[in-house]
């Protein structure tokens, strides 16, 4: 018994203690490995600025560490939560490791490399967030084993390769987002066994073939995203039997042409969402659509849609109505009948109807529209009749565009109640009568066309009120009087106004000289008289300046060489007289020409835009002479005597040919101690920087540093453009004018800033010249890559289109500036928390921001940089220096003018300028700034309610493209404020109020992906 009692307490407790043993041993063996695996990770990540990893020590449990989840029981590691934290680097194997992992997110943060394989070992794993990073490389196929993983997020990456087709076994998958990536063939037709997936984004890639039809066996499918791809082929008819789906997004890609089912809003009564456009459409629109009752954004434009459309009587929630670039209506009457259905509609937004064949008049219901309308566009479509006096009604519109269209009648005077219109366009029509005078009540107005039509009268001095009007086009009317001084002297007007082909008579006022930061001025084919006032020359940002075919008279003020941007002028057609200045020749931008049919006489100049007969016109002219033999012209006879002429040449040529002599002899000896001098060390950079190219190399890449190749020009020397020879690259050569003081300590500091560092958005330097010319003067040049497209000062200060021109202006939409701005801020983050020294820029300014083939931003001109030592970085930002003001009158930041040390703050301030300018299109010298206001008061004085007034009026237009597109204009507007704010809080005054630049790019980043996720493009909305 007691044996037996004995032998029994034994067994239990040994296999206590053996169980103790065991579970001690697994759970220690486990967490080690976890923490040993969390360690390993972090070795990867080399880029940390906000510190997230320094908790992860020995110091605390690994379970405590930042983003470490565990679980109670076992103490192993299920969830890694880093998202948003600006983390760089590579995503460790060791990941793998983690047995217990649930959910790993790494979203919204600069990893890149490749996916770890290993990844496919965690078989516990349910949530994959890998979106908005840099990840290169394929999906790894052995995701598969993940048997348990419901949601797979890699959007925004840089994933390449196909998916694989073992993904279909995943039959938990309920999302599977690959938008946004370079991936490529076909969508498996294992995708069919995906009997849990909700969601499929796959959109903006380059997949190809056809959609599987298996994808219509996925019943529990609401959202489907295939848009921006090569798809061929047909839609798959099935996929219009997914009843569930909320969202269809297959716009973009180049199917067989084929139409929409006529029971669509029967089999899918759920879609709120439906993205056709781009998508070969042809036949009509199915009247069944507006069955589908949730219906909130329609997009069928671009297609080849034709018939009448339907009406929408069910849609009330209907917010986004585009229907453009089709062929709808035949130019009947009732072509615009459906307009009465989108009454009903009680928050639409927008409505876009342009660019088809509707025909009838525009209804005076439009005035019975939902107030909440902001956008209404019929451009480009065969309407007749009055503009309706309904209009009125809609207190909240921002754009109403009905330009290209056969309108007639007065244009209503109660146009003056939509308070809120930034954009409107009548252009191309058939209007009579008056502008009215209740016009200038349109404050907010930024660009008012109402050129091609049959208008008279005066030009209303009302509008003078319009103090945001940056675009004014009353061109080819009947306009008669005066141009209203209030209106010529209207300073907003910054991209052009155009009164040509009217009858405007009287003098052009002196005014005319407060368009200080206009682009285009076009007043030719009018009855103007008087001289060109002086005043003109005020005009400093004038690119195009038409004054052709009026009666002014005089001579050509000497004031216009101020106006060093010009790139056309015509003063054809006129009584001008006087000799034509010498001055014209030094406007190096200047490329056509035209003074033909005046009175002018004497001497026509040779040089700069008169080299070219083919651009500049002086015929009808009669007094004119000399000139390059091109122009035909008599030459200039001056009364000499012909004896002491000749005596003159002869000992004119006596003494240069003794001179000469001379010369060559001196400069073979200081060529020679040159020569000499260079071949000794005088500097580090000269070590490190390889002379591959001579003096000669550049000069025959250049064409002899021709004028034709002068791509720009600086405080310390001129750029051009070039070709070299041995390998036929485009270069851009900086060539340094040495004889300026201070362009040879320019070349050292930019030989020293460039020589060691390499990034993406930082301009590259290919190598250096520092030798003699032909001349023995010492030569110094730095030779970059080309950049295709210039700078992004050339883009933001762009001219449109003119009927001179016939050139297509330049601009820059909403996305292309966002992107443009998130790499300066990382050539910035790179320069002053990457490097292994601090390096400040100094003079960041958008002639110093250079756009490549693709519209990549990269930083240039390091020629004041400073290289921060410790000892620099320690210095407080107010401690005074010798060093001088630092950077370009608007952008270098105020402290330096109080001679504070040279400090990132500094940088930061002028990227928070550029930022502010690149979203207003004004520069921070623009004369409305003064009296103690500046860029950054004046951003900030006007949000967040008041945005619309100050952003740069060509984001209007692409505000309108976006909400055509599906975007929400309230979250594009938002976007644009946070954007703004980011600028404002950049420019601070005080240094260490301003953002740190890591997080600006965050932020920036963090604004992109709802941007794009608003228009339901790239990051979708899942």
């Amino acid at each position: 018994m007691q044996l037996g009692y004995f032998w029994s307490f034994f067994c239990f407790y040994a296999s206590v203690f053996f169980l103790f043993l065991g579970l001690t041993d697994c759970a220690l063996g486990g967490n080690e490995t976890d923490r040993l695996a969390l360690l390993e990770f972090k070795a990867r990540i080399p880029h940390d600025p906000l510190g997230v990893m320094s908790s992860w020590n020995d110091s605390i449990n690994f379970c405590l560490w930042q983003g470490v989840t565990c679980s109670h029981r076992h103490q192993r590691v299920i969830s890694l939560n880093l998202m948003s934290l600006q983390l760089a680097g590579s995503i460790s194997p060791h990941i793998g490791n983690l047995s217990f992992l649930r959910e790993l997110s790494l979203d919204n943060n600069s990893f890149s490399q490749e996916i770890p394989s290993e990844i496919g070992r965690l078989s516990k794993l349910q949530y994959l967030y890998l979106f908005n990073n840099s990840l290169s490389g394929g999906i790894p196929s052995n995701l598969s084993r993940c048997s348990n993983l419901i949601k797979f997020h890699v959007v925004n990456n840089q994933l390449v390769g196909e998916i694989p087709m073992e993904i279909g076994s995943l039959s938990k998958l309920t999302l599977f987002a690959v938008s946004g990536n370079d991936l490529t063939g076909a969508i498996p037709a294992s995708f069919g066994n995906l009997s849990s997936l909700e969601s499929l984004a796959a959109g903006e890639n380059y997949f190809s073939g056809s959609i599987p039809n298996a994808l219509g066996k996925l019943t529990t499918l609401r959202k489907l995203f295939l848009h921006i791809n090569t798809f061929s082929g047909t839609i798959p008819p099935s996929i219009y039997n997914l009843s569930s789906l909320t969202d269809l997004y297959l716009a973009g890609n180049p199917f067989y042409p084929g139409s929409l089912p006529s029971i669509l809003g029967i089999s899918l009564p759920n879609l709120r969402h439906l993205g056709m456009f781009q998508a070969q459409l042809i036949g009509s629109i199915p009247p069944s659509l507006s069955n589908a009752s949730n219906l909130e954004v329609i997009q069928l434009q671009s297609n080849s849609l034709t018939g009448q459309v339907p009406t929408f009587g069910n849609s009330l929630g209907l917010q986004l109505f585009s229907i453009e670039y089709n062929f709808l209506g035949n130019g009947g009457a009732s072509d615009l009948n459906f307009l009465s259905s989108l009454t009903n509609a009680t928050n639409l937004r927008v409505l876009v109807a342009g660019d088809n064949n509707f025909g009838g008049m525009l209804p005076e219901l439009i005035g019975n529209f939902s107030t909440t309308l902001e956008i209404m566009q019929f451009n480009g479509n065969h309407m007749v009749g009055n503009i309706p006096a309904g209009l009125q009604n809609l207190i909240n519109l921002i754009v109403f565009l009905a330009a290209g269209n056969h309108l007639s009648g007065n244009i209503p005077t109660v146009i003056g109640e939509l308070k809120n219109l930034h954009i409107l366009s009548l252009d191309f029509n058939e209007l009579s009568g008056y502008i009215p005078a209740s016009v200038g009540n349109l404050t907010n107005l930024y660009a008012f066309f109402l050129a091609t039509n049959n208008l008279q009268g005066d030009i209303p001095s009302s509008l003078g009120n319009c103090q945001n009007l940056q675009i004014l086009d009353f061109s080819y009317n009947h306009l008669s009087g005066s141009i209203p001084a209030q209106v010529i002297g209207l300073s907003s007007l910054s991209i052009y106004l155009d009164l040509s082909h009217n009858r405007l008579s009287g003098v052009l006022p002196l005014q005319v000289g407060n368009l200080k930061n206009l682009n285009v001025l076009n007043v030719s084919e009018n009855m103007l008289t008087g001289e060109i006032p002086s005043t003109l020359g005020s005009c400093v940002t004038l690119e195009f300046l038409f004054m052709q075919g009026n009666f002014f008279q005089g001579p050509i003020p000497s004031s216009l060489i101020s106006l060093r941007g010009l790139q056309e002028l015509d003063i054809s057609n006129n009584n001008l007289s006087g000799e034509i200045p010498e001055f014209l020749g030094d406007l190096i931008y200047l490329q056509v020409l035209n003074l033909s049919y005046n009175n002018f006489e004497g001497v026509v100049p040779v040089g700069g835009v008169f080299k070219n007969a083919s651009r500049t016109s002086v015929i009808g002219n009669s007094r004119l002479c000399g000139g390059t033999p091109e122009f035909h012209l008599p030459g200039c006879n001056f009364k000499r005597s012909k004896g002491k002429l000749s005596l003159a040449w002869k000992i004119v040529i006596s003494t240069l040919s003794g001179l000469l002599c001379v010369i060559l002899v001196l400069s073979s000896y200081f060529l020679f101690l040159t020569r000499k001098k260079r071949n000794e060390p005088t500097s580090d950079f000269a070590e490190n920087l390889h002379l591959m190219v001579s003096h000669h190399s550049l000069s025959k890449a250049t064409d002899g540093f021709s004028l034709a190749n002068l791509i720009g020009a600086g405080s310390f020397g001129s750029v051009y453009k070039g070709i070299l020879d041995q390998s036929g690259m485009a270069i851009a050569v900086k060539v340094f004018t040495l004889v300026r003081h201070g362009a040879s300590r320019s070349f050292t500091a930019e030989c020293e800033a460039l020589r060691n560092i390499r990034h993406r958005n930082l301009i590259k330097i290919l190598t250096v010249c520092s030798s003699v010319d032909y001349q023995g003067n010492d030569f110094k040049a730095l030779v970059y890559e080309f950049m295709a497209n210039g700078s992004l000062e050339e883009w933001l200060h762009q001219k449109p289109t003119t009927e001179e021109t016939q050139e297509t202006p330049r601009s820059l939409n909403l996305l292309q500036r966002l992107n443009v701005t998130i790499d300066v801020a990382c050539a910035l983050d790179y320069l002053h928390h990457q490097c292994e020294t601090p390096i400040v820029h100094c003079d960041l300014k958008p002639s110093n921001v250079l756009l490549d083939h693709d519209m990549t931003g990269h930083v240039g001109d390091f020629g004041l940089a400073r290289i921060l030592s410790e000892a620099t970085q320690d210095l407080p930002a107010s401690r005074t220096s010798s060093v001088g003001v630092r950077g370009t009158v608007g952008y270098a930041a105020p402290e330096y003018g109080m001679g504070s040390e040279v400090s990132t703050d500094g940088d930061v301030y002028g990227y928070g300028i550029l930022l502010l300018e690149m979203f207003t299109g004004k520069k921070p010298t623009n004369d409305i700034f003064k009296e103690g206001l500046n860029l950054h008061n004046f951003v900030r004085a006007a949000l967040p309610d008041r945005m619309p007034e100050i952003v740069d009026p060509f984001l209007l237009r692409e505000i309108v493209k976006w909400e055509n597109g599906g975007a929400g204009g309230c979250r594009v507007r938002k976007s644009l404020v946070s954007i703004l704010e980011i600028g404002v809080a950049c420019s601070a005054e005080l240094p260490h109020e301003r953002r740190n630049i890591s997080n600006v790019v965050a932020e920036l980043q963090s604004i992109k992906n709802e941007l794009l996720g608003a228009r339901g493009h790239r990051t979708i909305t899942l």
